[in-house]
């Protein structure tokens, strides 16, 4: 199985929601693109909160050195994306694919992450709430959906908002897979408590 994982937008949680599926699958781990934080990125992030030893973090296709959209941070780098030079590594195991932002990310000026999704990906969109996360859920949806790419459920970030995620799982009729609250801190035990509590709907999207 090979779920990616996209937002809605920016810091909305996605690498912690990689982590928690990551440990709760025992699932190879692999970030396409990271733009800016090489000495601390998202895979830095991933090997620090599992604790499980049959993941392997896989190598970024493209590793750029500007905290900044794909497209731009390629170009100060004097590089252009190819995404036909990003391709899954071979596995024998669950892979979890970590996006970049949102799905329109711009990678170059054709491509954006949309366009990194294969037809063999599930996608779970990872939703936080804030003034203006409803269309942007249902846009990123409607985008998927529009595209005939899989959706494997939504996880919501942060602390809960019963009108907002009742309103987005009724219009889209989205598997929800369940909720990361707000936690003071995350570390390899609160990972693990996540991992044990999404397990069993994870181990259903098969």
């Amino acid at each position: 199985m090979k779920l990616f994982i996209t937002g809605i937008g920016t810091d909305v949680g996605k690498t912690i929601t990689s982590a928690i599926i990551t440990e709760s699958l025992k699932a190879d781990y692999w970030k396409p693109i990271q733009a800016g934080d090489l000495e601390n990125s998202d895979s830095h992030k991933i090997r620090s909160f599992i604790s499980n030893d049959k993941t392997t973090i896989h190598p970024n296709s493209y590793q750029l050195n500007t905290p900044a959209s794909p497209h731009l941070a390629a170009e100060i780098d004097g590089i252009i994306i190819d995404i036909n030079k990003i391709v899954a590594p071979e596995t024998q195991n669950h892979l979890v694919i970590e996006g970049a932002g949102g799905l329109f990310v711009p990678l170059n000026n054709q491509d954006t992450i949309v366009d990194l999704i294969q037809p063999d990906y599930k996608v779970i969109v990872v939703s936080r709430h804030y003034l203006g996360s409803i269309n942007h859920t249902l846009l990123t949806i409607e985008a998927l959906q529009s595209r005939k790419i899989k959706i494997a459920g939504i996880i919501f970030s942060g602390e809960e908002n019963k009108a907002t995620e009742s309103i987005i799982l009724s219009k889209t009729g989205v598997k929800f897979i369940g909720r990361i609250e707000q936690e003071p801190y995350f570390d390899q035990n609160v990972i693990n408590e996540y991992a044990d509590r999404f397990r069993d709907s994870l181990m259903e999207l098969q």
